[in-house]
């Protein structure tokens, strides 16, 4: 499978399954779409979810998440993609002829599709969600293949640590490159001296005390790249 970023501003995912694998898939989305779970029952994390963003409200109205209980068998599941449209679909119940037929019926529109109970051989058009690891706006996916979430949440847990500080020095570098090209210097000044700030300790540790500090640690960087 390709790893690829989806931006999914303005669309809708909906969910069959509102158990702790539901849950789970729904709150990985409620901030990026519309989400629509539908199932029986709901997992609590789940309904606090919910509950949450019916009193606080969502003024621009583009993240929100629905419950529908209801309990729809494989012959349904098709009206239900068709009434929703969903750009994703998550077929995380717990009968397997459900998830097949959202399944089915995702593949057929041409719709992006998330079966939870399989791993391996996956239909054309499915996707697995990845564990995620977030520093603003730096952002680490990885995934097993769907065949060992434990072994994704330990590698999460590891690269947590590993990336502190990492959004800072994006912005910081980013905000560098933007300078030095404004400033009109070759590129190849240019892309040694923004390598040399990403990788100077100084500048880590620099950042970990402020912005301000670990700008002049930059300085200092970029300075001995340019006067080479």
């Amino acid at each position: 499978m390709t790893p690829l970023y989806h931006d999914l501003s303005g669309e809708t995912v909906v969910v069959f399954g509102g158990g702790a694998v539901g849950s789970r898939k729904a709150r990985g989305f409620d901030e990026a779409a519309r989400v629509v779970v539908v199932s029986p029952e709901f997992d609590e994390r789940l309904l606090s979810l919910a509950d949450e963003r019916e009193v606080d409200g969502d003024a621009d109205g583009d993240a929100a998440v629905e419950l529908v209980r209801a309990a729809p068998d494989a012959d349904a599941v098709d009206d239900w993609i068709d009434r929703l449209d969903p750009a994703l679909a998550v077929a995380a119940t717990d009968d397997a002829a459900v998830n097949a037929a959202v399944e089915a019926a995702a593949v057929d529109r041409g719709i992006l599709v998330n079966r939870t109970d399989v791993s391996g051989e996956r239909a054309p058009g499915s996707v697995v969600v990845p564990a995620t690891v977030e520093d603003d706006p730096v952002t680490v996916a990885l995934s097993t293949g769907g065949t060992s979430p434990a072994l994704a949440k330990a590698l999460r847990e590891r690269i947590e640590a590993e990336i502190e500080g990492a959004g800072a020095m994006a912005a910081l570098s980013g905000e560098i490159r933007e300078e030095l090209k404004a400033d009109g210097v070759a590129p190849e000044k240019r892309r040694e001296a923004v390598r040399r700030v990403v990788r100077s300790r100084g500048v880590w540790k620099g950042l970990q005390k402020g912005r301000s500090n670990g700008r002049q640690e930059a300085d200092t960087v970029i300075e001995e790249v340019l006067d080479q």
